[in-house]
């Protein structure tokens, strides 16, 4: 017996030793730990509930970068940038870069964290709003890849900004406070839905019919044809001084008007809009802070980026594949010629999400190469689809920089491929940065449902995923 336990303990410690098994990271989480994860989350949720588009996110992002000491960079008259030095810049209010300036000089490469701040939505058409039936309605265009059965019959809020002629700006935020009218996008009963239903998923809702309820009260005047459009008209220009023609030049966005809220008896999630990809940006941009508050500057320069258009192609003057990246940390560089050897020595980490493991849809997924609620960030060495196209694919060497990285550090980390082979796929900005010759490799939280009106994250996923980037960061 003695020699069987013995041989059984011999094959325990090879198991240990040759096989990767990841525990629930909840799994020893002492009350001190789990106090700091419940308050990162809280801290998340007022976040997300503040942030709904790229525009709030991207002034919230300020906000924390100025509490934290951070200075604008387009308030510096000296652009001699020294150890220690935080600056940030605001581009276009939609997208941020922010830097922590290192000890080595630039050329010898940066630590970079880059995340998007932009979710799926519907934008509002330049020349949305309509009467139909003694309805007022009001025309979309969805953004990013969503199911659009999933906003019919749901409250939305309407967010956004009007500048007019004068070049003034307006925000609009309407369905987030407390006594707020709501919007919403009708559905059919199912009484007389017998052919809508018989249709493809992606056919039973289409895309011309997501129009906003916008109103259905008449405006009190005999003379006018459109009256209840009228209504909604005179309703908007006494409180925010909008006229129809100022659609034109408008961006407004219909969101879910849900609040983040715990999910789960044990509070063990977060369900809310937006985890993709807000649920890397926030940690990241925290990340940044924390390094902030450090005495000693940073050996290497640190830099956050929050980009926006990621769910678009990340094209556009405020998407990844602008210029913007190039031109904020050229301000650290001598030359070209050091911008680009900084770049050839740069590591980032593309701080996005990736779906997790769903038992409900197992046939989707590959169960031996997928990413696990509660089991830690996730290292995703390449996205695209099919074979790989729109990935930028991190080399090994780099994978095994980031794994030893999180090793030393105590952060559970896990790998993780977007669903089968040929499935379907996704791209993250990962392969803008690898481009110009950075390594590059995805790393993130674990999302279920993502891309719908309500995704669900676990709150040691978020928390570990924080802990993960200040470690990464922080490497000389």
């Amino acid at each position: 017996m003695a020699k069987e336990s013995k041989s059984k303990g011999k094959k325990q410690k090879l198991t240990d030793k040759l096989f990767f098994n990841l525990k629930n990271c909840w799994e020893g989480v002492d009350s001190k730990t789990e106090k700091e994860i419940e308050e990162f989350a809280s801290s998340y949720k007022q976040f997300l509930d503040r942030g709904k588009t790229e525009r709030e996110c991207v002034e919230l992002a300020c906000e924390m970068l100025e509490k934290s000491g951070f200075t604008d960079i387009q308030t510096l008259k000296d652009r001699h940038f020294k150890p220690g030095m935080k600056v940030y810049q605001n581009i276009r209010g939609k997208s941020v870069l922010a830097a922590i300036v290192g000890k080595k000089p630039a050329i010898e490469g940066c630590n970079i964290l880059g995340a998007h701040v932009d979710s799926p939505r519907l934008d509002l058409k330049q020349n949305p709003l309509y009467e139909d039936s003694d309805f007022a309605l009001l025309d979309t265009h969805y953004y990013g890849g969503i199911k659009k059965y999933q906003w019919t019959a749901i409250p939305l809020a309407m967010h956004g900004v009007f500048i007019n002629a004068d070049g003034k700006k307006t925000s609009i935020r309407i369905g987030e406070e407390p006594g707020d009218p709501m919007f919403t996008i009708t559905d059919l009963l199912p009484h007389l839905a017998r052919e809508q239903m018989e249709k493809k998923a992606s056919e039973a809702v289409e895309a011309e019919n997501l129009d906003i309820l916008a109103g259905s009260r008449p405006y009190d005047d005999k003379d006018v044809k459109e009256k209840v459009k009228l209504g909604v008209l005179s309703l908007l220009n006494a409180q925010y001084g909008i006229t129809e023609r100022d659609f034109a030049s408008a961006e407004i966005e219909f969101v879910p008007a849900f609040k983040a809220v715990d999910i789960g008896i044990d509070r063990s999630m977060i369900g809310a809009y937006g985890h993709d990809d807000r649920c890397c940006a926030f940690p990241a941009i925290k990340a940044l802070t924390a390094l902030a508050r450090e005495k000693n500057a940073p050996e290497k320069t640190v830099i956050c980026y929050l980009s926006d258009k990621e769910e678009t192609g990340s094209a556009g003057n405020t998407g990844a594949r602008s210029s913007n990246f190039e031109n904020f940390i050229a301000l650290f560089c001598e030359n070209e010629a050091a911008l680009r050897q900084c770049f050839s020595r740069s590591s980032m980490l593309s701080a996005d999400v990736n779906a997790a493991f769903d038992p409900t849809y197992a046939g989707v997924f590959d169960k031996k190469n997928s990413s696990f609620m509660g089991k830690g960030l996730v290292l995703t060495k390449y996205t695209g689809s099919g074979g790989k196209y729109g990935a930028s694919d991190a080399n090994a060497e780099f994978c095994a920089k980031v794994q030893a990285i999180m090793n030393r550090n105590k952060v559970q980390w896990q790998f993780g491929a977007l669903g089968k082979v040929d499935k379907g796929g996704g791209g993250t900005i990962a392969l803008y940065a690898a481009n110009l010759g950075m390594d590059v490799l995805d790393c993130g939280v674990p999302v279920l449902s993502m891309h719908s009106p309500f995704e669900v994250i676990g709150k040691i996923d978020l928390y570990t995923t924080y802990r993960g980037y200040i470690a990464f960061l922080n490497d000389a």
